[in-house]
């Protein structure tokens, strides 16, 4: 019994093709070319510098975050130093070594564009940062700048509660697109 299921796998083998066999030379030599392929283009992301974004070393051992109450700004600022750097976040302005100040901050949403009717197809959604930062004596290290941050919303009036979610989504990543381009600023200074 056991010579009769030999021979029928030796048949069922040669009646296979050599793709299924894996003896065809011109489906090893693909194989090899996508593994050489996938390999030049790694080797390649790795030449041009990419790299994960990992953790922000922040030239600070502690800040504290002055803004108003409540500020979202603040909030996703103070959550991105916590997770992202070993900073700690001080509790009063004495006892850090630099302090952000959020001047201000602003939520704005414009028509950029109307359909026939005259209605709003269209909005542009902005969220402006204005901010500063100075060492525990006061002495400023970054001068008052400000962040424009835009996004597009496409509105129709038969999703109005999905128009209003996307608007809050779209806030929520322009607070995190601001608070990382204050982080790597913050980064970029020198003590």
């Amino acid at each position: 019994m056991s010579s009769s299921r030999t021979t029928r796998r030796a048949a069922a083998k040669g009646s296979l093709g050599p793709r299924l066999r894996g003896d065809d030379e011109s489906a090893d030599r693909s194989r090899r070319g996508r593994l050489f392929a996938a390999l030049a283009l790694s080797g390649g992301l790795v030449a041009c510098g990419f790299r994960l974004r990992g953790s922000l070393p922040l030239p600070f051992e502690s800040v504290y975050i002055e803004a108003p109450v409540n500020s979202p700004i603040a909030q996703e600022l103070a959550r991105n130093i916590r997770n992202g750097s070993t900073t700690r976040i001080a509790d009063t302005k004495a006892s850090a070594a630099a302090v952000i100040e959020i001047i201000g901050e602003s939520r704005e949403r414009d028509v950029a564009a109307v359909d026939a009717q005259g209605r709003a197809r269209e909005y542009r959604v902005r969220l402006r940062v204005a901010f500063r930062v100075r060492d525990a004596k006061g002495k400023e290290l970054l001068g008052a700048t400000t962040l424009n941050l835009g996004r597009d919303l496409f509105a129709r009036d038969e999703q109005m509660l999905a128009r209003e979610y996307e608007e809050t989504q779209l806030h929520q990543d322009m607070l995190i697109d601001a608070s990382q381009q204050i982080l790597r600023r913050l980064a970029a200074l020198q003590r």
